[in-house]
C-alpha cells in the first residue's frame, strides 16, 4: 500500500483522521510534529522560540523526507510543510496525498484553546488563519490526489470518504 499523506492547515483533522485512517487500514500512524517532539525532546512552540520558524522547518523538511521513505503508513503532517517546494515534492512522491480543507471558522473553533500552535500566539488568530490560507491553500491543492471538505463532518465519516475516493483514483 502507498503512504497516505494528510496535508491542510491547523485544526482540519489531520492528527484525528490519520489515526482512524491507519487504523482502519491496519497500518502505522505518524505525525510529523510528533516526531520532530519525539526527536528533539523538545515541544514544536520551544523550538520556535529558540530556533525560530527557519529552524523549525529545517529540522521538519529532514524528518518529512526521512517519513516518506516508509512505505505503508498514514501521515499527518503540519500545516505549514507545503511551504516548501523541496517538501511539497517529497510530499507528492511519498504516496498518495489528501488534503483536508476546512474554514478558518472550524480552524478557530477547533484551535482556541490549543496552547501549543506558536503560530496563533497572537491577539487576532482568526486573522493569521484567514493569512496562512491564502498563502498555504494554492500548494496544499497543487499536491493532492483528494481534496476533502471536514468542516462539520464527524472524523468516521470522512475517513470513509477518504477510503471511497482512494479506490476511484487511477495509478500515477
Amino acid at each position: 500500500m502507498p503512504n497516505l499523506i494528510l496535508v491542510g492547515p491547523m485544526g482540519a483533522g489531520k492528527s484525528t483522521i490519520g489515526r482512524l485512517l491507519a487504523k482502519e487500514l491496519r497500518v502505522p500512524f505518524k505525525d510529523s510534529d510528533k516526531e520532530i517532539e519525539q526527536r528533539t525532546g523538545a515541544d514544536i512552540p520551544w523550538i520556535f522560540d529558540v530556533e525560530g520558524e527557519q529552524g523549525f522547518r529545517d529540522r521538519e523538511q529532514a524528518m518529512l523526507a526521512e517519513l516518506c521513505e516508509l512505505d505503508g503508513v498514514v501521515l499527518a503532517t503540519g500545516g505549514g510543510a507545503v511551504l516548501r517546494a523541496a517538501n511539497r515534492e517529497v510530499l507528492y512522491a511519498g504516496g498518495r496525498v489528501v488534503y483536508l480543507h476546512t474554514s478558518v471558522e472550524q480552524q478557530i473553533d477547533r484551535t482556541s484553546r490549543d496552547r501549543n500552535r506558536p503560530l496563533l500566539r497572537t491577539g487576532d488568530p482568526g486573522r493569521v488563519l484567514r493569512d496562512l490560507m491564502a498563502i498555504r491553500d494554492p500548494f496544499y491543492r497543487e499536491i493532492a490526489d483528494i481534496i476533502i471538505e471536514t468542516d462539520e463532518r464527524p472524523p468516521r465519516l470522512v475517513v470513509m470518504e477518504i477510503l471511497h475516493r482512494l479506490q476511484q483514483l487511477p495509478p500515477r
